[in-house]
This record gives C-alpha cells, sequence and structure tokens, in this order.
C-alpha cells in the first residue's frame, strides 16, 4: 500500500524529467468520487516528492498524511465513513499514478484544492462534542496505523503512539458510547463511522492525532 500512496520513486522521476523537458499531456480532474480523490492523492505525491531532496527518500509523516487525507475525505463524502470506500481510493493510486505523473499534473492543483478545501488547512478543531472528538481521535488513529503498517521501519515511533491512542480511547469511551448508540455493535459502528467524518475535516490528520494525543493520549 505505502507504493500506492507515496509512489514508485523511478517513475516519479521520470514524469519529473519529462515535465521539464515539455511534451505532458493535459489532464482533467475525474468526475467519479474513487478516482476524483485518488488523482489528488497522486498529485499530492509528486508534489511532496519535488519538494524533497532525495526522491527515492521516505516521505515525512505529515506529507503521508496529506497524502491519505484524500482518501479520507473521498470515503467521507455522504457523513459518514466507509472504510470500504478509503481502501478502494489507496488501491486506485497506482493504478492511476504513471498517467498522471507523465502528464501535467501541476494543473491539478488548483482542481484538487477547490474539491476537497479541507485538504487545504492547516489548523486544526476537533468536533465540539467529546464523545465524537473521542471516536474520531481513536478510528482515525487507527485508520492511519493500518494503512501506513507497510512503512512502518520509517514510522515506527508515530505508528506505535497512534495505536496507543486507539487502545486509551477505546477502554476510555464504552459507557460514553453505550449511551448514545445501545449495546448493538453495528449501531457503535456507525456511531463511529459519524465520528470519523467530523474528525477528517478537522485539520491536517497528523495535526490533529497530535492534539488528539494531547487531549486523550494521558
Amino acid at each position: 500500500m505505502r507504493k500506492g500512496r507515496s509512489g514508485n520513486p523511478c517513475v516519479l522521476a521520470s514524469a519529473l524529467i519529462l515535465a521539464s523537458c515539455g511534451g505532458p499531456k493535459a489532464l482533467a480532474l475525474p468526475t467519479q468520487p474513487v478516482d476524483r480523490a485518488a488523482t489528488c492523492g497522486v498529485v499530492a505525491t509528486a508534489s511532496a516528492r519535488r519538494a524533497t531532496a532525495d526522491i527515492q527518500a521516505p516521505l515525512p509523516i505529515a506529507a503521508e498524511g496529506h497524502i491519505l487525507h484524500y482518501a479520507l475525505l473521498g470515503a467521507s463524502a455522504d457523513g459518514r465513513f466507509s472504510s470500504e470506500t478509503a481502501g478502494a481510493i489507496v488501491k486506485r493510486m497506482p493504478a492511476l499514478e504513471p498517467e498522471i505523473t507523465q502528464g501535467q499534473w501541476q494543473t491539478l492543483i488548483p482542481a484538487c484544492q477547490a474539491a476537497f478545501p479541507e485538504a487545504e488547512k492547516s489548523d486544526v478543531t476537533l468536533p465540539a462534542v467529546k464523545l465524537d472528538a473521542q471516536l474520531g481521535c481513536g478510528a482515525l488513529a487507527q485508520f492511519t496505523a493500518s494503512a501506513l503498517e507497510p512503512a512502518k521501519s520509517h514510522y515506527a515511533r508515530e505508528l506505535a503512539e497512534y495505536r496507543r491512542l486507539r487502545g486509551t480511547i477505546s477502554d476510555r469511551v464504552g459507557p460514553a458510547l453505550r449511551a448514545r448508540a445501545g449495546s448493538d455493535m453495528a449501531a457503535q459502528r456507525e456511531a463511529e463511522a459519524e465520528a470519523m467524518a467530523k474528525i477528517v475535516r478537522a485539520g491536517p490528520p497528523v495535526a490533529v492525532l497530535a492534539e488528539c494525543g494531547r487531549r486523550f493520549g494521558r
């Protein structure tokens, strides 16, 4: 999965060279929701790679979070987070990557900014309702840790912190979650999916998780 998000450095290097020589084809942002979010994830990857001194070096975890943000937002369009849709977006990225990075991908940056304005936020504002914030923080921590697991050698400390945060929150929210959703597991998962859709709009994922840790991780 890491290759799908951070991209193949060789493909990206060739694409960046091609772009400097002229000739890449014009691109348009897809209208299909999964492809639209995946395309913006690829564009974010290419932008992050272009900003690094070593194109084959691991990206900063904040950049990885920014790439994942498009999957999170694309999977939360209807007010509830769908892990299936998020997974489909992440898996679609490597399939779209060659055509995008060999084209005029820079021209898609404004389109992605317009399609996903929440991905441009730099500040963090957790949901005002405590349970929404807790559930969202726990779900985001779990998703991010799972998504970056293939690259755990680069982000081991952060992933351990995210898993610890998820565990701490899970241990604490039981009574409040049951008060909201009852004891039915499906209803509880629905409550978490709705909270996740709120937290993905709270700011950059890695910065959000840092704030979650300060608020609920101790």
